[in-house]
């Protein structure tokens, strides 16, 4: 048995063991959890799928902030497509299967401010 003694530990550990990630409903620390392992693929620290698992429409809020982001040019369009989401988990996970990754350049260059 491995015991983690950090939260950061316990997030590394959970992340190389993982193949992907699927939030379902939950609260403040599913958040920040699903926002790290996004953030992590946006570095590209993984190259594994992200899913929300919109159940009655739970996280449209938060969708409908990430498309602001992208509109308000906080948040390339590229870097949304990381977080793939659906309201029934079968699809959610065949779209998670043939999901591929970019590569997306980190910066925004001055002439596209």
């Amino acid at each position: 048995m491995h015991v983690v003694g950090s939260m950061h530990e316990r997030k590394a550990l959970m992340s190389d063991l993982s193949d992907a990630f699927i939030a379902m409903p939950g609260g403040l620390g599913t958040l920040e959890e699903f926002c790290e392992v996004l953030t992590w693929s946006q570095l590209g620290l993984h190259q594994k799928p992200c899913g929300l698992l919109n159940v009655e429409g739970y996280y449209s809020p938060l969708l409908e902030m990430f498309d602001r982001a992208v509109h308000e040019r906080f948040m390339k369009e590229e870097n949304r497509g990381i977080i793939l989401s659906h309201t029934d988990v079968r699809p959610l996970i065949q779209m998670m299967s043939e999901w591929r990754p970019m590569t997306v350049e980190k910066w925004i260059d001055r002439e596209t401010r």
